[in-house]
Parts: C-alpha cells; structure tokens; sequence
C-alpha cells in the first residue's frame, strides 16, 4: 500500500473550506503504548460541535486505540484529551461515560445472555432521571422500530445487524453529547449498512457530535464534514472530507482507485 505523506493541519483544496465550528473534543500530541510497543505517536485531532468527523485507516494503525483513549480505556504516556477545553485524560472510563461521551465499540461488546432492552438499560447505568431514560428508550425504538420487537429476545440470538442497533442504541442511553462510532458497518449487507448510516446522520441531525471510524473510507468521507487519515499511529493527513476524496493519495490507498 502506497504511504499518504504527510500534510499541515488542513489540506489545501480548490475551494475555500467551510467555517470551522469550535472544538468540542480535542486530542493534544497523545502517545499511547500497550506495554513496549508505541500505538500512536504525536496524535492531534479535533471535532467540532455537532459535526461528524472521520477517522480512516488501514487495520492496525491505531484507529481503535484513539476511541479507547478518548473514552478513558487507555491512558496517554503523554499528551492530553480535552472535552470542551478541560483536560480528560486522566478520569477513568465511568467518569468520562457521565461528562457525555458515549462509546459503540468495534465488534458490538453485547451482553449476549442479557435481552435486547437490558443491554440498553446498561448504557443508562448512570443516569437517575427515570422520565428522561424512559423518553431515550422511546427514541431508540423509533431509530431503530426492530429493536421494540425484539426487546425481550436475548441479545446472543440477534443478527449482526440487529447487534449493531443495540450497540448504537446502549450507548445513545447515556443521552451523549459526544458519539464515538468503531466500524458500525462491519459485517453488515450493503442494505443494512445504509440503514444504520441513515441513522447515524438523523442522530447527527438531532445535535449529536459524532466520531467516526469505518473500514468503508468511501462511504466514512461521504458521511463526515472532515477526515484524518492514521498511518502507522500517526496522522498522516488531515482535512474537508471532500478534498480528502480527491486526494490522490487517499484514493490509491483507501479507495481502490
């Protein structure tokens, strides 16, 4: 696979880019290692209020592990995570959950012997307003209506797709302002996958700022405002979605072009 060099913060297009919305979440020079070995190196982004930004890469090069340091799952050896200017990265997971980031984690993480509307309730686990999480429940199922239906079908038995739903769904019920999304589309039928993205942009709608990463690069840049791309833990370029897609660069290495 050819290498995407690296660029300033923004790539320089055609046309002027739209207004930058200010950040809402920020990542500041994050180093990460698990044990000896370095998972990311220097790693910057940003994401604005209410915007949906995508993060690309090939396997391996980090993608998983910036969601995870977000959340709180992995420490920074240096650098920080700032949520609306104030620094993150040194609160464990749960703290993190309750300032309003929700995190639908690559390969769903469901309690499969727990039912569909159990699974959900765990997302709420730290929530007390009992009329607002029920409210929440009735926005999941009107998101995703299959989910009403199988609301008391255990969670093992569902689909892939249906899986899906439920991870998207329990991590809406913590009412995040803030939606980090690992690879929804992975395992799915191509009618599927535009259902779920679908969703994702009505939740956007809705106000919800969104982080995106997806195995489809293709459809991951028409869905999002702006993109970086990760190579071998670091950020190898970065800019409006649509210049990425023009990028030569891009399209030889994540397009099939």
């Amino acid at each position: 696979m050819s290498s995407v060099a690296a660029v300033g913060p923004e790539s320089s297009g055609g046309t002027a880019p739209p207004p930058r919305k200010p950040p809402v979440l920020e990542i500041v020079g994050a180093d990460v290692f698990y044990g000896r070995v370095q998972a990311l190196h220097g790693v910057s982004l940003e994401v604005g209020e209410r915007e949906i930004v995508a993060l690309i890469g090939s396997n391996g090069a980090g993608k998983t592990t910036t969601l995870r340091l977000i959340s709180g799952l992995n420490r920074p050896a240096s650098g920080e995570v700032r949520l609306r200017g104030q620094a993150i990265h040194t609160l464990g997971a749960e703290k993190i959950a309750r300032l309003g980031i929700g995190h639908a984690p690559e390969g769903r993480r469901l309690f499969p012997r727990m039912t569909v509307r159990e699974n959900l309730q765990m997302g709420a686990f730290a929530r007390r307003d009992r009329d607002g999480v029920s409210q929440d429940f009735g926005r999941v199922y009107r998101l995703f209506p299959r989910l009403r239906e199988r609301q008391t079908q255990l969670a093992g038995s569902l689909s892939g797709g249906e899986q899906q739903m439920v991870a998207i769904g329990r991590a809406l019920m913590s009412r995040p302002s803030i939606l980090l999304l690992d690879e929804p589309s992975l395992g799915l039928s191509p009618i599927l996958v535009d259902a779920i993205f679908e969703v994702i942009n009505e939740i956007n709608t809705a106000g919800t700022t969104i982080l995106l990463i997806e195995q489809n690069a293709l459809l991951a840049l028409k869905t999002a405002a702006r993109g970086y791309v990760l190579e071998n833990g670091r950020i190898a370029l970065s800019g409006p979605a649509s210049d990425l897609l023009t990028s030569p660069d891009v399209q030889r290495a994540y397009l099939g072009m």
